[in-house]
């Protein structure tokens, strides 16, 4: 697949300048005639993926071969229209990049449009493609989606294949799906998803869990509309009640996972970064060095604890579906300094994040209203491997609820 010269023209910076590529669909199916986007993440033959650094790109030959997913969406009938931006390594939620810049969040301007599949929300939420790809480790799909007014959705882990997908994470990495409406959403991930057996019982769920230590992290100013939000699902759902989803703490849950993950992510570019030294924007700095210094007895002691709240969450959930905010409030300003988001906000983000990825979990999160202009998004949780009944629920619940229009 011989890269294109020019990336498509658009005054929202979602789109890879220096490795753009695009590929008609290579066959026909459900997502015929609609067209997508890239995280550059993904490889695709004769282009070079960028991981979000120019240091990645200038080191990393052509790929040979193109990524599973991407292979899967193009033979279904979808075209290909261009690689978009990720935050740098893909280890920020915010949407900055140092070195190539921060994507425009269509939904609200003013505002941060999330990372690191930021140029995959922004180009969806735009209307550039009908729907884009990325991928989610600690919230990378979910934490755009709920900034730019999408539906996002991270499936359980190991659903989707992520043969051709830049290193990071490996327990936790995923990848996941951007569309405008909940009916897209589910198609594609009938086309990702393939027709895996899901887990018993099929195909409904039996009660709502509200997790309440979720929403007393969330700001007062967007509760009301995150209500709203769950009263629809409840309408579809035969009981409903309230309880803590960790019995342990969400903060102690986020300190296992940020062990698990940052020891993880050094093994999986340690050696590059030593040896290319490349240069880093301040938060994804300030994270690469701790996660040089995690040891292998803390990785493995935290590793079995999160198997632990694996099996925990599985047997907590069964057949429930579970409700938590996406994030804890509206997506920060702009013009917010690098270090209140990392300091003040990025924590208690990542509480509510982390235990889809501790369990492998599917979740789902939907654009539900807006309050001062900005988006809210809620999301949905489910047992593993039940992806297709999540998606089926949110196309119910939610098929009148397209994503707010992109304001020009």
């Amino acid at each position: 697949m011989p890269p294109d010269a020019h990336p498509p023209a658009e005054p929202f910076g979602a789109f890879c300048q220096e490795n753009h590529v695009a590929h008609p669909a290579t066959g026909e199916g459900s997502l015929s005639g609609l067209s997508f986007g890239l995280k550059d993440v993904f490889d695709v033959a004769g282009s070079r993926t960028g991981f979000g650094h120019p240091a990645w790109l200038a080191t990393h030959p052509p790929a040979m071969v193109t990524a599973e997913a991407v292979t899967r969406l193009l033979a279904a009938g979808a075209d290909l229209r261009g690689r978009t931006l990720s935050d740098e390594l893909c280890y920020s939620i915010s949407g900055e990049n140092f070195h190539y810049g921060m994507p425009i969040n269509p939904a609200a301007r003013d505002r941060l449009p999330g990372g690191s599949s930021s140029g995959s929300a922004v180009a969806v939420a735009a209307g550039l493609v009908d729907f884009a790809i990325g991928t989610d480790c600690g919230g990378s799909v979910r934490v755009p989606a709920a900034y730019c007014g999408l539906f996002g959705m991270r499936p359980t882990h190991g659903r989707v294949s992520l043969a051709g997908v830049a290193p990071f994470a490996p327990r936790f990495d995923t990848v996941g799906w951007f569309a405008r409406d909940a009916a897209l959403l589910k198609k594609i991930g009938v086309v990702l998803l393939g027709s895996a057996p899901e887990p018993a019982p099929r195909p409904g769920f039996s009660r709502l869990v509200v997790a309440t230590d979720a929403f007393a992290r969330c700001d007062a100013n967007v509760r009301a509309v995150l209500d709203d939000g769950v009263a629809r699902l409840a309408r579809l759902l035969p009981a409903r009640g309230a309880a803590p989803l960790s019995p342990l703490g969400l903060d102690r849950w986020l300190d296992i996972f940020r062990s698990v993950q940052a020891f993880e992510i050094w093994q999986s570019l340690g050696g590059w970064i030593e040896r290319e030294r490349p240069g880093f924007g301040a938060g994804v700095g300030q994270r690469l060095g701790p996660a040089a210094k995690v040891g292998g007895t803390e990785a493995q002691a935290a590793r079995q604890q999160a198997d632990t709240i694996a099996g925990e969450l599985d047997a907590t959930i069964a057949d429930a579906l579970i409700c938590l905010p996406t994030t804890p409030g509206l997506p920060p300003l702009r013009a917010t300094a690098s270090a209140e988001i990392e300091n003040a906000y990025r924590a208690r983000a990542m509480q509510l994040l982390c235990p889809a990825g501790l369990g492998g979990l599917p979740q789902i999160t939907v654009p539900v209203g807006a309050v001062d202009g900005a988006p809210v998004g809620l999301s949905i949780l489910a047992r593993g491997g039940r992806d297709m009944a999540l998606l089926e629920v949110a196309a119910q619940a939610f098929a009148d609820l397209p994503s707010p229009p992109e304001k020009r």
